[in-house]
């Protein structure tokens, strides 16, 4: 089944805004950055100023060409850039997408934020796409992420081993992660469940 098209769109509940990301979020996501613990797992440590103007500018590039739907994680009652995520490695003629490339300053960690973000991309990839599988994948030694997205009720795959180049000239194992449609509804009643607790 085919994916709609996907098309910059803002999505928003109570906890928090995901804005498609534009050149004014700039400034702020700059600060939200800048540690680098943020960056450990990532391709790139935007917590140097060279290092965030490569990520603004390949996560510019990749919304402009509609091959990543970029989101600013922005806190509602200010807008405040709280951190990015985005849609990637979109296969319309599988129904396939991932959630990825997430990142959230540190004081944004731990609580309500990163559960409500995920909650509305599955609603949207599953509701308004017509998503057949979402993916999630992070790096095998990031412990906390492996951990948030089990928490999610997203199924562990597998690992692939050797998979990605990183950082340092280090290459990872990647552990892969799915929601598929059929399960979205029990996902989401339990990340409502969670989400209404906090």
């Amino acid at each position: 089944m085919l994916l709609s098209s996907l098309e910059p769109i803002t999505l928003a509940d109570r906890i928090v805004r995901l804005e498609p990301l534009a050149e004014f979020h700039r400034a702020g996501l700059r600060e939200a950055a800048v540690d680098p613990a943020l960056w450990a797992h990532m391709f790139i440590d935007a917590s140097t100023a060279g290092g965030f103007a490569g990520w603004f500018a390949e996560a510019m590039k990749v919304q402009g060409d509609g091959s990543a739907l970029v989101f600013a994680v922005c806190r509602p009652e200010d807008g405040l850039p709280l951190g990015s995520t985005r849609y990637m490695n979109i296969s319309r003629r599988d129904g396939r997408l991932e959630i990825g490339s997430t990142w959230y300053a540190a004081a944004a960690q731990g609580g309500a934020i990163n559960p409500a973000c995920k909650r509305l991309l599955l609603a949207h990839a599953f509701e308004a796409l017509g998503a057949e599988r979402v993916e999630f994948k992070t790096d095998a030694r990031n412990a906390r992420s492996r951990a948030a997205i089990a928490k999610l009720g997203a199924v562990e795959e597998g690992t692939l081993r050797r998979h990605m180049l990183v950082q340092h000239g280090h290459l990872r194992d990647t552990v892969y992660f799915s929601v598929l449609k059929d399960e979205w509804p029990a996902v989401r009643a339990r990340l409502d469940a969670r989400l209404a607790a906090m």
